[in-house]
């Protein structure tokens, strides 16, 4: 190729630029076959990044969401900055997936063990009464509790700060921070009560002899003050955990990629998926085998037929798997497999020189390592 055509090769305007200055020198046409070069790796980036582009737009909202999240984890290593918490605990713990209504206990079985949570009463500062808290429920409480295990682990306190975080965790979610009667703040606010008032108790059995129950109480207090506004909403400054509680969460935090938690912030059963995964994937070593009954069982409280769950729990997994492909995971007509994961197909791969292993716990992790192998 000539001079001349390799110039024609040429378009950007600060590439041209740097053939002017060049002109007239000693390695004029070396200069011209470097800058050609590099025109044309430009050139195949546009070309990838609007077959992206036009892939992305034939797709639905949900799923965009989804594609756009997992090339940003793909292209960018998850950083101290993306990470969020949660207890293994609440991590294989899941809470209802829609309103109960007035009952007052959740209850679900893990093969042979079970869970068991208690709604209770807080004290109101508008009315001195100790009113009933619902039970908590739906992707909110699972976020309002993903943000408060992270803040009592990035500040290394029992006593998280509320007011001053939440709005800022639901901007960071996607939420819009919307006041009024039907209002993200108040949704937020509401679970941040009801997951406060409960109780959870973990009931374990060994098939034959010998059972225990396990009383797990996340908090301690949840301090209450009147709104300011017409509204006159309570709401909470501060959130205590219970001290043997936050002691285990320091031992044993879970970490979760905010930016995966962000595609899922819709769906509860998608982020307890995704704190479920994360969790066995990374104290597994050999392979797992889980039936549709363990799944069922599991993930499907509010699917009276293990049809009608397989159907729902097939599209949950695939949304997952669309935003982490590496994942060892793979469903059949007998249930799910899970393999031993390469540090870098963990949903957050653990830090350089770290050893990985099962999490070993005391007291409040015992009853997660059973919940998490039903029989």
């Amino acid at each position: 190729m000539g001079i001349e055509d390799r110039l024609a090769g040429i378009r950007d305007a600060d590439l041209l630029a740097e053939v002017e200055a060049a002109r007239g020198g000693f390695l004029f046409g070396a200069i011209v076959e470097h800058i050609l070069h590099r025109q044309r790796e430009r050139d195949a980036e546009r070309a990838a990044s609007g077959a992206a582009a036009d892939r992305r737009a034939a797709m639905g909202r949900d799923q965009r969401r989804r594609d756009a999240v997992r090339e940003v984890i793909e292209n960018e290593p998850t950083a101290p900055e993306n990470l969020q918490h949660i207890h293994s605990v609440l991590a294989l713990c899941g809470l209802p997936y829609r309103d109960p209504g007035e009952t007052r206990e959740f209850f679900r079985e893990y093969g042979r063990n079970t869970l068991s949570i208690l709604a209770g009463r807080l004290k109101s500062p508008l009315t001195g009464e100790m009113e009933p808290q619902g039970l908590p429920y739906g992707p909110k409480a699972r976020l309002v509790l993903l943000h408060l295990c992270t803040e009592a682990v990035r500040q290394r306190s029992p006593t998280v700060a509320v007011a001053d975080s939440l709005s800022g965790f639901m901007r960071e979610m996607g939420f819009a921070v919307t006041g009024g009667e039907r209002g993200t703040i108040r949704q937020f606010k509401e679970q941040l009560n009801r997951l406060a008032a409960c109780t959870l108790q973990i009931g374990l059995w060994d098939g034959e002899s010998r059972a225990s129950t396990l009383n797990v109480p996340p908090f301690r207090s949840l301090d209450l003050w009147r709104g300011n506004g017409a509204e006159g909403v309570a709401w909470s400054k501060t959130v205590q955990f219970h001290q043997d509680f936050y002691d285990n969460l320091i031992r044993h935090a879970l970490p979760v990629d905010i930016r995966a938690a962000r595609a899922f912030s819709g769906s509860a059963r998608k982020l307890d998926l995704l704190f479920w995964v994360g969790y066995r994937l990374r104290a597994l070593h050999r392979p797992l085998r889980l039936t549709w009954d363990n799944l069922h069982g599991q993930f499907g409280a509010e699917n009276g037929s293990i049809r009608s769950f397989r159907q729902a729990f097939k599209a949950d997994v695939a949304h997952l798997v669309e935003v982490f492909p590496k994942l060892p995971l793979s469903l059949d007509d007998n249930g799910m497999l899970l393999l031993p994961a390469d540090p870098g197909a963990l949903l957050v791969p653990p830090r350089q020189g770290k050893a990985q292993g099962k999490i070993q716990g005391k007291e409040q992790g015992k009853p997660a390592r059973s919940l998490a192998s039903p029989r």
